[in-house]
């Protein structure tokens, strides 16, 4: 593992911070002559895969980064802290919509990232801002302190809120911050067979569902009294689904046992052309199914072509979550299907 800095990074007073940390952890870092990263490419896509998967680039975010794009149906809008995650999901989402080696990049001028958004407040309602659509904020945070950052901040944005999910489970340090019920950290959860097969690197199952009761059990008792998520991504029907998910949504259940402010987002599977190249080239042993010769296409808002499920396999996966969910949840919102 190497953690890269650029000159603009190391001038940045946030950029520094973070140079103290991973000179703690011991990490091997090396300052560049400028801001140009260097080629990382390998004799092949797992080569350049597994060569940029173990660098860590902090850089500045370009000024493009602070012109905010709309991300309905999660939130109003997407910012980014960092692009690129250490996981190693087989169905990567990341794939094919960032450029390049997936070289995990983080932003040293979060400040003025974070200074930016005000920009995008809306008058007379809450303004949600969404902050892991590039990345895993908590995989990265005892490197960057970068989500404490966030959370800090939105604590005095008034009418201003905070989103991020994570597959993985070192919520410690974020227990003690003042929030203000301003941040609703949300845990990427699964069917254990999806969990064991296809999201290498990640926390486990029972790991995240207890780093989730954690974020939710009220500071008396210990924990860090936030409103939180689950987003329950991607969903497959897999080989016996009903009885798989059925399990998950029984361990969340007893996970949850107290009254909490929860929401779910429900996510179905699915991928474009160039995803799957990409990600077959990086898992070329993966059982994940791409097979499109069984799926239904569909346009996305920007007229590109993505491969999801049927739209019967669909009404039967939506129902089967409804059902369960009102069931089991009574008093939880789900926030959408898709």
């Amino acid at each position: 593992n190497e953690v890269l800095f650029t000159q603009s990074a190391l001038h940045e007073p946030f950029g520094e911070q973070i140079y103290a940390r991973v000179k703690d952890l011991g990490l091997p870092v090396t300052e560049l002559s400028g801001d140009r990263l260097p080629v990382l490419r390998g004799g092949d896509e797992r080569e350049t895969y597994r060569r940029a998967k173990r660098t860590l680039a902090v850089v500045t975010a370009p000024p493009s980064m602070m012109q905010l794009q709309p991300i309905p149906p999660s939130a109003d809008y997407q910012f980014h802290l960092a692009q690129g995650c250490p996981a190693h999901c087989q169905y990567c989402y990341l794939a094919g919509s960032l450029s390049g080696p997936p070289v995990t990049r983080v932003y040293a001028n979060l400040p003025d990232i974070l200074k930016n958004l005000e920009h995008y407040r809306q008058p007379g309602k809450p303004t949600t801002f969404e902050a892991s659509c590039y990345t895993d904020p908590l995989a990265l945070e005892h490197l960057t302190g970068s989500l404490s950052t966030c959370i800090m901040h939105f604590e005095n944005s008034e009418g201003m809120n905070l989103r991020w999910v994570s597959k993985f489970d070192n919520v410690d340090p974020l227990l003690h911050l003042q929030h203000g019920g301003h941040t609703r950290p949300r845990l990427s959860l699964n069917a254990q067979p999806v969990t064991q097969r296809l999201e290498g690197g990640t926390a486990s199952l029972e790991a995240r569902l207890a780093a989730l009761r954690k974020l939710a059990l009220p500071r008396s008792e210990g924990g860090g009294g936030y409103p939180i998520g689950v987003v329950i991504a991607p969903i497959m029907p897999i080989e016996n689904w009903q009885e798989h998910y059925r399990h998950l949504l029984h361990r969340i259940e007893e996970t949850l046992n107290f009254p909490c402010d929860l929401t779910f987002e429900l996510i179905s599977h699915r991928f474009t052309a160039k995803s799957k190249e990409l990600l077959e080239s990086w898992y070329p042993n993966s059982s994940l199914d791409m097979n499109e010769e069984t799926r239904a296409k569909k346009r996305n808002a920007f007229g590109g072509l993505k491969f999801v499920y049927t739209k019967e396999m669909m009404i039967e996966l939506r129902n089967f979550f409804e059902t369960e969910l009102d069931r089991r949840f009574p008093k939880a919102k789900i926030l959408y299907w898709t």
